[in-house]
């Protein structure tokens, strides 16, 4: 279904060119309790990153809007300033979003970021994932904890995503999928 902001009955008084998708149809979505769809992305040094090599443990997924933007930037930086948490665990954790490798390379670069950014440019994978914003084009800031078994455990997405997910969930989300 498909929403047009002229049609909402003034929910958009302002604004009469806003077209939202809410259909996100749930079989392009990686279910907990399902195996993980796999995929290969580039990350920040152009190197293919498998998530079928990591089984044997834990994989974070954290799908984010962009590099440099205010939100994402915080929630990235909330992962370094919390590092030592993440490696502490054992679990991979990547992030991933539709920017270029060169992108993420100075984001990560900028914003001395530990963690390896992906690059989904033609958004397949956050696709694959139903990691897909309401506003069209854009990924959902979501959340992905793959267990070693690579059954997906914890799927967090937030079509609008204005709240950061807390790392201390994202930990705890972790611990769970190793038990």
């Amino acid at each position: 279904m498909k929403l047009h902001a002229a049609e909402a009955g003034g929910i958009f008084p302002t604004c009469n060119l806003v077209e939202i998708d809410f259909s996100m149809a749930s079989s392009n979505k990686a279910i907990v309790g399902d195996p993980a769809p796999d995929f290969s992305l580039p990350d920040g040094d152009g190197k293919q990153w498998h998530l079928s090599d990591q089984r044997g443990k834990v994989v974070v997924l954290l799908f984010y809007p962009g590099d440099e933007t205010p939100i994402c930037t915080r929630q990235m930086c909330s992962v370094r300033d919390n590092w030592g948490d993440y490696v502490a665990t054992g679990a991979e954790v990547v992030g991933i979003s539709s920017d270029s490798v060169e992108s993420h390379r100075k984001f990560a670069e900028h914003h001395q970021l530990p963690l390896r950014l992906l690059s989904d440019v033609d958004g397949s994978v956050s696709q694959l994932y139903g990691a897909r914003s309401l506003i069209p084009g854009k990924v959902a800031r979501s959340v992905f904890v793959i267990d070693a078994k690579g059954i997906v455990r914890h799927a967090d997405i937030r079509p609008l995503g204005l709240f950061r997910p807390k790392d201390d969930e994202t930990i705890r989300m972790i611990r769970e999928a190793q038990s």
